[in-house]
């Protein structure tokens, strides 16, 4: 069996440049600060929540490309922030977020990261969206034994001791979504991606996927984030005329695929596109009548029926606006302040060390259902859902797997997938 916190997996060639980068980024900083000890002593955080405030670190892309997803996810995780405060506060204490602009940049990410375990000393921080910013964020915040909340589905191969994981990983959204497909639309998968991190290890599991379940490759194709010119990639889709686009794009460059795509006359009927990083958010900025018939998998809809749902939607409107919609990882990061704010009542403490021990085997009920977190790698039991874009901007459900699926990062439970955290 892996250890849940073995070296975080990493694809060699997508990762280099990357890499390279954050460790000039992070021995930089080191030299610059050598008088500022990292905040791994566990009275600091006790010492930060002395007063009657506790500070937490809020770190989303809120300019760049990515902020079109990101500056919901900022307000879903200040609305539970406020919520908790309304009740108490977490240990009699009031939560007092500290926000920074990670503008769509890894590096950028990393700096404020540091900045906000050194210097603002959270005593937690709720962020990310990209897989390369968690990336980016993961050595900074086991260096100093800080703690990461990271709201969104990522491809998996990865358990940090110092994150907590409230997306989905790959056998909660990647993997079924797949085997659904193959059932329900056709064999041949053409994928295309956005060239970092997630898109090229979802691909690469994909493929081996796909390979054990009678599917079969036409094509797989990577632009580099914030593109907008897709008139030679609808080309190379309509020569391959595959059954199925598997869609792992991220950000804006969403925009000008899917018009790009209906303005070459491809439609859901002749192609569906089923999409894993567009929700009701990205929805909402692409428009429904550009992308009513394709496909999103996720665990949360905003048209998931459950009261605490009802509520939570309620409440985004009437504090955000009714243009405003709901979406999962805007739910995730919702969620991941109160599971937080639980492991932290339960430990007595806002010591790192004290809240993970705490935090295994805590339920919350979430807008979706029921979640849970799972103490030996730090991610979260969350039900499937399979759902058909509408014109109104909503997904109308098709499927879901009925119960909460224990998260398997290591995708341990599939014989095909064996050798693939070794790549």
């Amino acid at each position: 069996m892996r250890n849940a916190f073995s070296k975080p997996f990493v694809w060699k060639k997508q990762w280099m440049l990357v890499a390279a980068s954050l460790s000039l980024l992070l021995g930089g900083c080191a030299a610059n600060n050598s008088t500022e000890p990292a905040a791994t002593d566990s009275g600091q955080k006790e010492e930060a929540a002395s007063g009657d405030n506790v500070k937490v670190g809020v770190l989303h892309s809120l300019s760049g490309t990515m902020a079109i997803s990101e500056v919901s996810l900022r307000d879903a995780e200040l609305m539970a922030i406020e919520e908790i405060n309304e009740a108490g506060g977490v240990l009699g204490k009031q939560i007092e977020p500290v926000i920074e602009d990670g503008a769509s940049d890894w590096p950028t990410f990393a700096e404020k990261a540091k900045k906000l375990l050194q210097k603002d000393e959270v005593a937690t921080i709720f962020g990310g969206w990209t897989s390369a910013s968690r990336k980016a964020m993961l050595p900074v915040v086991e260096q100093n034994n800080g703690l990461l909340w990271y709201p969104v589905q990522y491809e998996g191969m990865e358990a940090s001791p110092n994150i907590f994981y409230t997306g989905a990983t790959t056998n909660q959204q990647i993997v079924p979504a797949v085997s659904w497909l193959l059932e329900n639309k056709g064999k041949s998968f053409f994928l295309i991606g956005s060239d970092y991190v997630f898109p090229r290890t979802a691909n690469k599991i994909i493929k081996a996927q796909l390979k054990a379940e009678g599917g079969e490759l036409a094509a797989e194709e990577y632009t580099p984030l914030g593109h907008t010119d897709y008139s030679t990639l609808i080309s190379k889709i309509k020569s391959a005329k595959p059954d199925v686009i598997f869609n792992t794009l991220n950000g804006d460059s969403n925009v000008a695929f899917f018009k790009q795509l209906k303005d070459a006359g491809i439609t859901p009927k002749d192609i569906p596109v089923m999409s894993v990083s567009i929700a009701e958010e990205e929805i909402r900025g692409i428009g429904g009548d550009i992308l009513e018939g394709h496909l999103a998998v996720w665990n949360y809809f905003q048209t998931t029926d459950t009261p605490e749902n009802k509520a939570f939607v309620e409440k985004y409107k009437a504090k955000y606006g009714e243009d405003r919609v709901t979406d999962d990882p805007i739910e995730a990061a919702y969620f991941a302040v109160h599971l937080w704010a639980e492991a932290v009542e339960k430990a007595g403490s806002f010591d790192v060390d004290k809240v993970k021990e705490a935090a295994g085997g805590i339920e919350f009920k979430a807008p979706g259902g029921t979640v849970k977190v799972e103490g030996p790698n730090q991610h979260t039991w969350k039900t499937v859902r399979i759902g058909e874009i509408q014109a109104d901007g909503q997904i109308s459900e098709l499927w879901n797997s009925g119960e909460p699926i224990k998260p398997d990062p290591y995708l341990e439970g599939y014989d095909w997938a064996k050798g693939l955290s070794n790549q």
